[in-house]
């Protein structure tokens, strides 16, 4: 017997494991959904790295610029991540990986890392989920990148895997739907005010609540503290945007519902609601407050703690 799994049949090779762990005909435990999520990693990386291999050997080394056709013959190097194997495939080879594949992909690679090395806890709605998008993803990149590059034997090799794959993404497809369908004829109807799309499970199916937040389809509660790092965007090491009615560093700005909506600020602690015109930066310190100045605009936004800095300040001056 021999070990044959070239790179193509070999990442797809793990894509049938990943929905095998997956199917929702079968007991889907704790440890399927470890090996569904390793497993769909490791499919991942090799067909990333199988179309940067198409382009040039070299671009599969972690540092091309060291890279060798002797370290490359006998595979002793470092190769890689996904995230680099990605910026390589846009930037160099020119493909159109959007935003919302990209970060399907970086997140796997968060769950891995962490199953890998400290463990990992997330429910198996959740993993499903984020395993269909990346799926779905990786099915789209095969069809347009990598099966059109086969020969014919190399096809025909993989049609019945390639086949079992599609069902299985079908399958975990259907299950997503019906359960997010059922969650918006009850636990989610009337509330596209109140519900954004959840960080770990992907679906909009958070409904906020004081201090936090809770995902109808995944199960997952998240902290006021963690929805602010999730949905704030500002520089690492910045302070998170501070509320103006409670003071918590957990004020973010974002469309409630799915589809084209209006932004607004809101704090996921008090749960107080601005509009974007409400609140501007702050002239002193820069953070958001409600806006004081004039209808032409020329009065400066002052928060409550600069404005007593300055007015502290000024009165110091004339002792």
């Amino acid at each position: 017997m021999q070990v044959d799994f070239p790179p193509v049949r070999n990442g797809i090779d793990y894509l049938v494991s990943v929905v095998e762990h997956l199917d929702a005909n079968t007991h889907t435990g704790p440890r399927e959904i470890k090996y569904a999520v390793l497993h769909l990693q490791a499919a991942a990386e090799v067909l990333l790295k199988s179309r940067l291999l198409r382009e040039h050997w070299s671009l599969v080394f972690s540092d091309p610029a060291r890279a060798t056709s002797e370290k490359f013959s006998a595979s002793d190097f470092n190769s890689c991540g996904t995230d680099a194997a990605v910026e390589r495939l846009r930037n160099i080879c020119g493909l159109d990986i959007n935003k919302k594949d990209a970060a399907a992909l970086k997140d796997l690679g968060k769950d891995r890392n962490a199953l890998q090395h400290y463990g990992l806890t997330h429910s198996a709605e959740a993993v499903e989920s984020r395993a269909g998008a990346v799926l779905d993803f990786l099915l789209r990149f095969l069809d347009a990148e990598l099966l059109p590059l086969l020969d014919a034997p190399e096809r025909e090799s993989i049609e019945g895997d390639m086949l079992q794959v599609r069902s299985g993404l079908n399958t975990i497809e259907a299950f997503v739907n019906e359960r997010m369908n059922r969650l918006r004829g009850n636990e989610l109807k009337g509330t596209t005010d109140s519900v954004l799309p959840c960080s770990v499970c992907g679906q909009w199916a958070l409904a906020v609540i004081p201090n936090g937040a809770h995902c109808h389809f995944c199960v997952t509660t998240m902290s006021a503290e963690d929805l602010a790092l999730a949905f704030q965007e500002f520089e690492p090491g910045h302070p998170g945007n501070e509320c103006p009615q409670c003071h918590a560093s957990t004020l973010a700005c974002f469309a409630f519902m799915d589809g084209p909506g209006e932004e607004m600020h809101y704090c996921f602690t008090c749960q107080a609601r601005y509009s974007l015109e409400e609140l501007a930066n702050c002239g002193g310190c820069g953070c958001l407050w409600p806006h004081e100045g004039d209808d032409d605009g020329t009065a400066q936004t002052l928060c409550g703690d600069c404005r007593r800095r300055i007015e502290d300040e000024e009165l110091a001056n004339r002792r």
